[in-house]
């Protein structure tokens, strides 16, 4: 039921008012009595929150409505208002059909595969403890939630020489960047600022062919960088001051390198698709990567160590332990201005070009049975190579690269990533992963197993 970011899909088929009900049941009777609610800008929401609420009341949970909120700003109330959880009704980055579930823990990360498990099984089996008339939860306005992130944000930073910026909000919730880097004494042009959950200014995902339009007008203004978030703001990507797309790995490795300079080392949390590149630039600095699975909620879990001071995944999520522990896009935001500012009017260009970047490929191959594919596919790396990692799917690091062979968490394909630190080696490791799985797919047991 819960994929590595919570449920999403289509409205009315996979995502009903329905299953809205049955999630807030069973939230509510596995025992978190105070919950905080929200929503992104997409309409069907409001019947998903309205059909979840009911369900959080029916069996006995109190629960405090945000609104329409960045999804960090739902995972930061939920400390604030000392609950015990909190909902998020959003599809993220998905298409404007979409709409999905997201569940946060009162420590402030996304709940993990055990807790999601709980309500999964919980939901399966129609356990719910519904209350009597006079049982119900309370309900009331989770006042000040955008204000209060602002301000927290706003203590995050410090910017002597604010830069011009342009913020694409892509009409979701993230119009929080642009308010507070005004604040923070920036010159703000905003795209895209109209919450409409159509999303018409442009697709909610925020990509190099998606934000032609940030890119153009950053190139033909004096800004020194623009920023894009997705429809829930949890993700945040750039473009430079000539308007090129920041590669979502170097954005991983600024970040990871300056978390790690202010702290003379230690470590970066960051999945086992991370680019060499953030090896790279946080060896310049004494620190190092610890890898996880793919998802959010492994980098986090991972950030909450001592020794960790800094989580990042290159789809775009960033968090900073010592300030939350959710991917918080408009803090990310502010991050990076602070970034620019410190170099004196260089622009983002300057400290892009400081990192060293490698030829990365990756493709989605369409299976069918993708867990039993994996399994040969798993056998047969074993049996290849020396040096391999099952922590997520197969990884093999090769000295001189590494491939990456994992079953998607939500659609039926296998994701082959492969990197090296030359073009004919990456070549070279992504046609053999890809081999790998073709041979998998096609072998005999396979074949059998698939005309049952």
């Amino acid at each position: 039921m819960f994929g590595t970011s919570g449920i999403r899909g289509a409205v009315g088929d996979d995502v009903t008012a329905d299953l809205a009900l049955a999630i807030g049941r069973a939230v509510a009777t596995e025992g978190y009595e105070r919950v905080v609610v929200g929503r992104d800008v997409r309409e069907s929401g409001n019947v998903l929150v309205d059909a979840l609420t009911a369900g959080l009341r029916e069996c006995g949970s109190d629960v405090l409505e945000a609104g329409v909120a960045p999804t960090p700003t739902i995972a930061r109330a939920v400390d604030w208002f000392d609950a015990d959880a909190g909902v998020i009704v959003t599809a993220s980055h998905n298409p404007k059909t979409d709409n999905g579930i997201k569940l946060w823990s009162a420590g402030g990360t996304a709940f993990d595969p055990d807790q999601c498990d709980e309500i999964s099984t919980r939901i399966e089996l129609e356990e719910y403890d519904v209350q009597a008339w006079d049982g119900h939860g309370s309900i009331e306005r989770a006042q000040g939630v955008l204000e209060r992130h602002a301000s927290e944000l706003i203590r995050s930073v410090s910017i002597d020489e604010p830069p011009s910026v342009v913020v694409d909000v892509g009409n979701g919730t993230g119009s929080i960047t642009a308010r507070v880097l005004s604040e923070l004494g920036c010159a703000v042009e905003t795209l895209n600022g109209q919450q409409d959950g159509r999303f018409p200014g442009r697709p909610s995902e925020p990509t190099r062919e998606t934000l032609s339009t940030l890119s153009t007008v950053v190139a033909e203004t004096d800004a020194q960088l623009g920023i894009a978030h997705d429809g829930d703001a949890d993700r945040t990507v750039a473009v430079d001051e000539t308007g090129s797309f920041v590669p979502k790995d170097v954005l991983l490795a600024l970040f990871a390198r300056d978390a790690a300079t202010a702290t003379k080392g230690d470590l970066v949390a960051a999945p086992v698709d991370t680019s060499l590149a953030v090896d790279d630039a946080l060896e310049s600095v004494g620190a190092s990567v610890t890898r996880t699975r793919v998802g959010d909620v492994f980098v986090a879990n991972r950030t909450t160590r001592p020794d960790v001071v800094f989580g990042g995944e290159p789809s775009g999520a960033w968090i900073w332990p010592d300030e939350a522990l959710c991917p918080d896009g408009p803090l990310a935001a502010c991050k990076l201005v602070e970034l620019v500012a410190d170099r004196s009017g260089e622009g983002l260009s300057a400290l892009v070009g400081e990192i060293d970047t490698y030829p990365i490929r990756r493709t989605s191959i369409d299976v069918e049975q993708k867990n039993a594919v994996m399994e040969r596919v798993r056998d047969r790396v074993v049996d290849q190579y020396d040096d391999v990692d099952t922590l997520d799917g197969v990884y093999v690091d090769n000295d001189d690269g590494w491939i990456l062979i994992r079953a998607s968490g939500t659609e039926p394909v296998i994701r082959v990533t492969a990197e090296a630190r030359s073009g004919s080696r990456t070549d070279q490791l992504f046609d053999d992963a890809v081999d790998l799985v073709d041979k998998s797919v096609s072998s005999p047991d396979a074949i059998e197993q698939s005309l049952r």
